[in-house]
């Protein structure tokens, strides 16, 4: 089955099978949706899959530690020291790391990847950018110093703390840049190339990247730290759920990811598979397009209003997807400082049907639903049909990749979307610029996408992450949350739960909080 299938596919991407092949017990395969995958280059990939593989492809100046992950640990760096004036960091980087390709990993390197991230300006740039960096003045803000050493500013109104918060972002990762500049054409910087290639100082290399079918990655052995056990990795993309059951069941996956509750439920009890539960920071939400003119029903606060009583939470959470998610209401997941606990909205039809009537919007208002076609959010997307549909609003389901779901919110073509938000590192900010923060200026934040024009909220928001009280920075966080809760183009709904099925003899994997802490480097069979 799949594992023939995965040794074939590997004999076909050596050269030379006989010399490269590795042994079918240091192989892991993973059976998950690749779909998603838009980019696998780390300034610009900003989906789940891509994101997920980051930790594996390269390596930061600080990342959190995987056993504690409120910890940051030093990993390209060994140390930095804060400079007088509260806006710099100078780093002394590891002796003798190296990247894949044998290279030492230099000042240059690091300088030239996070220009690079800044100068590309992809989906990603904008966690940068929250230290004010852009393109007019990120190289003057980050510099070499000598041969060991190199120095962070930053314009923004932020600390030191803050600034390692960001750095720990896989769009900060540190990249090859003799690699990149010789795979550069027409002045991408490389970007065509690694979108399906790595360059970087992780466990793990890109070995060949084949869209909608399957990651293939190989040990690096010159990683700074432990060599990883495993020689190759396989991410099979499964797009059926019970598929990738099956698959983990009869052994040929290691691994199944993104299964439906009633595939988890008829795997409980096996001795040879053991089902992983654990914490996420993923936040489950409804986005109406404010700024679609197609359908200007979408910008009316009414609207918004009467949407947040037409979501089914508690059959969502508790009876269909069955104990995977939690109510969740507010926009920071709990176990972050200032998560707002309150959940004050139900499914009441009656009382949406009145404040629909009240805005005169009673007569047969329709719009198109974006959904991603996998589990479970075609099922989540059938209560909403149903549940809108009891007040009178038709829903149109418009299932899709999540590759094509993404398209067209970065394009601002949806009418409504049910979307998942995972922040980019472990701090409030990251998820309230998202949700609460509007420039205006086309940076692509949530609330820009959603055509949500909020000059106050904004510049709270700004005020929050520029405060460095952790005790004022959470009262802001509770007050920016309430506020988009009670009225917003989003009705944040749920908050996940990760289900993870390996197999019983698999030892050393590990999966934290935020979505690009999932680690293979320590995995055995």
């Amino acid at each position: 089955m799949l594992r023939r299938l995965v040794l074939t596919l590997l004999a076909a991407l050596t050269a030379s099978t006989t010399a490269h092949a590795a042994a079918p017990s240091r192989i892991l395969v993973v059976a998950q949706s690749l779909d998603d995958i838009v980019s696998l280059d780390p300034a610009e990939g900003f989906e789940l899959s891509s994101v997920q593989a980051f930790t594996s492809l390269y390596q930061r100046l600080v990342q959190p530690d995987p056993d504690t992950p409120t910890r940051l640990s030093a990993t390209l760096a060994t140390s930095w020291v804060a400079g007088g004036d509260g806006r710099s960091l100078t780093f002394a980087l590891r002796p003798g790391a190296t990247f894949a390709s044998g290279r030492p990993v230099r000042p240059e390197d690091v300088v030239y990847s996070l220009r690079r991230a800044v100068t590309l300006n992809r989906a990603p740039a904008f966690i940068l950018n929250e230290l004010g960096w852009t393109k007019a003045n990120v190289g003057a803000s980050v510099e070499k110093v000598d041969e060991h050493h190199v120095r962070l500013s930053w314009p923004k109104q932020v600390g030191p703390a803050f600034a390692l918060n960001v750095l720990t972002a896989p769009v900060a990762s540190i990249v090859d840049q003799t690699e990149v500049e010789a795979r550069a054409v027409s002045g991408d910087a490389g970007n065509g190339w690694l979108r399906s290639h790595s360059a970087g100082s992780g466990p793990f290399t890109i070995r060949r990247y084949i869209a909608h079918e399957a990651l293939v990655l190989d040990a690096n052995p010159s990683s700074p730290g432990d060599a990883p056990w495993l020689k190759t990795i396989v991410i099979k993309n499964v797009a059926d759920a019970a598929t990738r059951r099956l698959l983990v069941e009869v052994g040929d996956a290691d691994i199944a990811r993104d299964l439906g509750p009633d595939q988890i439920a008829a795997l409980e009890g096996k001795p040879e598979l053991t089902i992983l539960r654990l914490p996420s920071a993923t936040v489950h939400y409804l986005l109406l397009n404010a700024a679609n003119k197609d359908n200007p029903v979408l910008s009316n606060p009414a609207f918004w209003e009467a949407a947040r009583w037409l979501v089914d939470y508690d059959g969502l959470a508790n009876q269909l997807l069955k104990g995977e998610f939690i109510v969740h209401q507010a926009f920071l997941a709990n176990g972050f400082p200032g998560a707002l606990g309150t959940t004050p909205y139900h499914l009441d039809v009656a009382r949406a049907k009145a404040i629909l009537k009240r805005a005169g919007l009673d007569h047969g208002v329709t719009l198109t639903l974006d959904v991603f076609n996998q589990p479970p959010f075609q099922d989540i997307a059938q209560s909403l049909q149903a549940t809108f549909g009891a007040a009178g609003i038709r829903v149109q389901i418009l299932p899709g990749t999540a590759s094509e779901v993404y398209a067209r919110i970065r394009a601002r073509q949806e009418q409504a979307a049910w979307l998942y938000w995972i922040p980019d590192y472990f701090d409030a900010n990251s998820t309230a610029s998202a949700f609460a923060l509007n420039r205006e200026d086309g940076t692509a934040t949530l609330a820009w996408r959603a055509g949500w024009r909020i000059p106050e909220l904004s510049a709270l928001t700004q005020q929050a992450v520029e405060d460095t009280d952790p005790a004022t920075r959470s009262a802001r966080y509770l007050a920016i949350q309430a506020q988009i809760q009670q009225s917003s183009p989003f009705v944040i709904a749920l908050q996940a739960r990760n289900e993870v099925v390996i197999r019983s003899n698999l030892h050393g994997y590990r999966q934290g909080l935020d979505a690009d802490m999932v680690y293979y480097d320590r995995v055995t069979k």
